[in-house]
C-alpha cells in the first residue's frame, strides 16, 4: 500500500511540475497571448493564479486584445 501511495504521489507531483511549468512559461515568457495550450492551461488554473497570469500578460502585451479566459464578457477588455 505504501508503494502505491508513493507512485501516485510521484505522478501527481510530476504532473503539477510539467503542467504548472508549461503554464508559467506561457504567462511569463510566451511570445503571444494567443497560444492555444497556454490558454487551455490558464483556463484550468485556480482563480487566483488565473487572475495573476492575466494581469502579468496584460502588462507584457499592452494594447492587444485579451485571450479567452482573461477577457471581460464583451471580449475587448482585460479582467
Amino acid at each position: 500500500m505504501k508503494k502505491l501511495l508513493n507512485v501516485i504521489t510521484v505522478f501527481v507531483v510530476a504532473g503539477l511540475v510539467m503542467f504548472g511549468g508549461r503554464w508559467y512559461m506561457y504567462v511569463a515568457q510566451g511570445q503571444s497571448p494567443y497560444d492555444e495550450v497556454g490558454i487551455a492551461l490558464n483556463g484550468y488554473a485556480p482563480a487566483p493564479l488565473r487572475s495573476w497570469g492575466c494581469h502579468k500578460m496584460q502588462t507584457r502585451f499592452p494594447g492587444q486584445l485579451p485571450p479567452y479566459g482573461c477577457a471581460t464578457p464583451d471580449g475587448r477588455n482585460w479582467l
